[in-house]
């Protein structure tokens, strides 16, 4: 076995058919180890558990299950459990798909691999696109899987990129370099009463309106390319920073004058 240590994580899980799966798939590429949820904690992003201690069970040699966000987990992982800084950061497989800026921005799945760059460990998110019936083709998007991380461990990422992959079910057309599209969401509120009268609510995923160009991840995956998307953590608009609005806005009256403030 190599000497490499690679991390898995997910939001959807420790106990997943999908993670177990890549755990054992990966392990001629190294030593694997599981650090995910205790439960499923989908579209936490990169929350953090500040409130209240967080608890790890081991599961059993080299799989870790804690009760917290997928970015805890990474957090715990390096400080506590892992003998060193892995070489490779894998979050997934997720059993549906991570596309567009909306989707980046909720996803626990994104984050995990996210919190991973942070610390500056190669990461990826990967995650699953279902066929038209709404079953996934597991064993095919662990190849994939492996595949790439085959090439990042001999490779290496860009210094603060965290790869985003989508995984179309085959037959693939190919792999695609991409950039974010978008998908409108408009959740649906169901709200209901629980056996005292009080309401509660359910927020609802919808139907979202996938939209862009052949060159975003939303178009390519599905139209049958496994899509990866370079993400990077700097959100800093650049062109609205010498643009004239945003000037204008630090020319605002009271903000112009300090000594009112």
């Amino acid at each position: 076995m190599s000497d490499r240590l690679i991390l898995l994580s997910n939001d959807d899980g420790y106990f997943r058919e999908e993670i177990r799966a890549l755990f054992h798939r990966l392990k001629d590429l190294g030593r694997v180890h599981i650090v995910a949820p205790d439960r499923e904690k989908s579209a936490t992003s990169l929350a953090l558990t500040l409130r209240h201690p967080l608890r790890v069970q081991k599961i059993r040699p080299r799989v870790h299950a804690v009760d917290g966000t997928p970015a805890d987990c990474i957090f715990v992982a390096l400080q506590k459990i892992l003998p060193r800084p892995p070489d490779l950061v894998i979050s997934g497989l997720n059993p549906g798909p991570n596309l567009g800026q909306q989707d980046v921005h909720y996803s626990g799945t994104v984050a995990a691999a996210v919190q991973g760059t942070f610390l500056g460990i190669p990461s990826m998110a990967v995650s699953m696109i279902p066929r038209p019936a709404g079953s996934f083709d597991l064993d095919f998007a662990v190849r994939v899987v492996r595949d790439l991380a085959v090439h990042i461990l001999s490779r290496g990422l860009p210094k603060g990129v965290t790869l985003n992959v989508n995984i179309p079910p085959p037959p693939v057309k190919g792999a695609k370099i991409t950039k974010l599209g978008l998908k409108f969401y408009s959740p649906e509120i169901i709200e209901r009463k629980d056996p005292r009268g009080a309401s509660y609510y359910w927020i609802g995923t919808g139907n979202p309106r996938r939209l862009g160009d052949a060159a975003s991840d939303v178009q390519a995956a599905y139209r049958g390319y496994i899509s990866i998307t370079p993400l990077h953590a700097d959100r800093t608009h650049y062109r609205a920073l010498k643009g004239p609005a945003l000037k204008a806005v630090a020319k605002a009256p009271r903000l112009s004058r300090a000594g009112d403030l």
